[in-house]
């Protein structure tokens, strides 16, 4: 048993960080780094948590009420040692997770503002421009005209 936990706890690695072999991790939330969260690693294969071989072979090694309650002892306490990291893990992922979320949405508001601002209807966006060179076009028409006809008026007085 005591040799699957050592394996258990080499083999829990992911991307290269093992926080069952005593490495950490540092999560940084921003760009500056000046926002993460370290996750301290713990050594939690079979020495960690204090657990180890009994002295002779088979049930030889049981033949004791001393020998097996202190082996239920040391069992207990590295099962009370686990629970009390997975909770420390778990708030730890919580955090995590709800930095992510906030940042998903934060990326998807951001990203509908950008499409709003980018994304036009070419086809709505070149009516608008015709509609506006046309009414540009009345303005200086009508301005001409009127012109025109205050030079008409002039003309009648010598």
């Amino acid at each position: 048993m005591l040799t699957q936990i050592d394996q258990l706890a080499g083999d829990s690695s992911y991307n290269g960080v093992n926080l069952l072999s005593g490495n950490n991790l540092k999560v940084v939330f921003n760009e500056t780094s000046t926002s993460s969260l370290t996750i301290s690693g713990v050594t939690f294969n079979s020495g960690g948590l204090g657990l180890s071989a009994l002295s002779g072979t088979g049930a030889t090694g049981f033949q004791s009420d001393t020998k097996i309650n202190s082996t239920i002892a040391a069992i207990q306490s590295a099962l009370t040692t686990v629970r009390t990291q997975a909770v420390t893990f778990g708030t730890n992922s919580s955090t995590i997770q709800t930095r992510s979320d906030f940042t998903k949405n934060l990326i998807n508001t951001l990203q509908s503002g950008s499409d709003s601002l980018v994304l036009a209807d070419q086809n709505q966006e070149s009516a608008n421009l015709l509609t506006l060179q046309t009414r540009q076009q009345l303005s200086i028409s009508a301005l001409s005209i009127s012109n025109q006809a205050q030079q008409a008026v002039l003309k009648l007085f010598p």
